[in-house]
């Protein structure tokens, strides 16, 4: 077998699946991240204050259907059992995410059945003249009316977007917003959980691998690839082009960060829905594992604004001029030699962090069959339009 040295830029998810899947086949791996720690924005860390373990770029909660992934993640950390279940302040009292049937119950003083729900949204409150949404508002008021909507969806949508929902594609819920049963679980997938140590943990156990190098602190210019047979690469796609075309459009988020002795809110997240709250959502980072016990709690409150050429990138605009930049990137990225671009930025598109290991994994599969071919590895491994 050929062995090479392969280029990752990035000690996020992408970059060390890649890099452990590459190295367990015989090659030398060098990772480099700008940063000063691994994880890209899954990193975690302990609290010195507190003990409490910290998401410091926000929480990330892993679920899947994917029983590889699962079993691939379950290889290098102990994952422990967790549920997302989110509540919302708005106007005045909490309530349950997604809506359900305790929601509906709550928010219109009732006490319908499941069926007798379905015919109150369906019929008393959708905007059935609604045939063809085209927005994320028309796409809301078709599905769960305007009380709903104005309750859980207008602001947070624009204080998250920095657009009116009108604005946005309808796309963006993807499917009903509601449930008519008392199912508060945020996600549907079969495995969900959180690792026992954290994301950084288990990160380090996939870098754990002696044909694997790490550098941090470590920032890459198109230069450094001639050193290696193949760059992978997961920064912003305008960034390896040095945005010779102009910047893709993000959103980023600021956190503003406090402690409480005892239980500040009850639950890991409380969304805030009314428009004239400044913050999206508080996150207490000791409820993402409940299996540990702490007096001192550790709270976020998120922004959400435009990000600025100095921040952290977090949520991919993709809106109608994002897209056409995009295609024009995509165009260079198709004809760079020597490069693949992966993940989140590398993309520029939102995946959930199953999604991104899956790709990885595939990455990985696709580059090892083309060495063993002798076949010239892809410039870019998934579509991004």
């Amino acid at each position: 077998m050929s062995t090479r040295h392969f280029l990752m830029v990035g000690a996020g998810l992408s970059g060390a699946v890649i890099g452990r899947s590459l190295a367990e086949r015989g090659h030398k791996i060098t990772i480099v991240d700008s940063r000063d720690h691994i994880g890209g924005n899954c990193h975690t860390h302990r609290d010195a204050e507190t003990g409490v373990l910290v998401h410091v770029y926000g929480p990330h909660i892993f679920h899947t259907d994917d029983e590889e992934v699962w079993n691939y993640v379950n290889r290098f950390a102990t994952f422990r059992p967790y549920k997302n279940r989110v509540k919302t302040t708005s106007q005045g009292r909490v309530f349950s995410l997604p809506v359900n049937l305790h929601t509906i119950n709550q928010y219109f003083g009732t006490t319908l059945r499941p069926d007798e729900a379905r015919a109150f949204i369906t019929q008393e409150q959708a905007d059935t003249s609604i045939t063809d949404p085209k927005s994320f508002e028309e796409q809301a008021l078709r599905y769960v009316g305007r009380d709903l909507y104005v309750a859980f969806f207008r602001g947070y949508t624009i204080k998250q977007w920095g657009c009116h929902p009108s604005e946005l594609p309808a796309s963006i819920l993807k499917r009903l917003p509601v449930r008519f049963n008392y199912d508060d679980n945020y996600f549907f997938h079969r495995f969900q959980g959180m690792p026992e140590e954290g994301y950084s943990d288990m990160i380090a156990g996939i870098l754990d691998h002696p044909a694997i190098t790490v550098q941090l602190e470590t920032t890459f210019n198109r230069e450094m690839g001639a050193a290696f047979d193949h760059v992978f690469y997961s920064g912003p796609l305008d960034g390896y082009f040095d945005y010779e075309l102009g910047r893709l459009g993000y959103r980023t988020l600021d956190f503003e960060r406090f402690t409480y002795e005892g239980d500040y809110q009850g639950c890991a997240v409380m969304n805030y829905g009314d428009e004239d709250v400044p913050f999206t959502r508080i996150t207490e980072h000791k409820h993402f594992a409940p299996w540990e016990d702490h007096q001192g709690s550790v709270c976020y409150r998120e922004y959400s604004r435009a990000a600025g050429p100095d921040d952290i990138p977090y949520y991919p605009i993709r809106q109608v001029k994002e897209k056409a930049l995009l295609k024009d990137y995509a165009d260079l990225a198709e004809a760079a030699q020597n490069v693949t671009f992966v993940g989140r930025l590398g993309t520029y598109r939102y995946l959930d962090m199953d999604v991104t290991i899956r790709e990885a994994l595939d990455t990985a599969n696709a580059a090892q069959a083309a060495v063993s071919n002798g076949e010239t590895l892809k410039p870019f491994f998934v579509s991004v339009l």
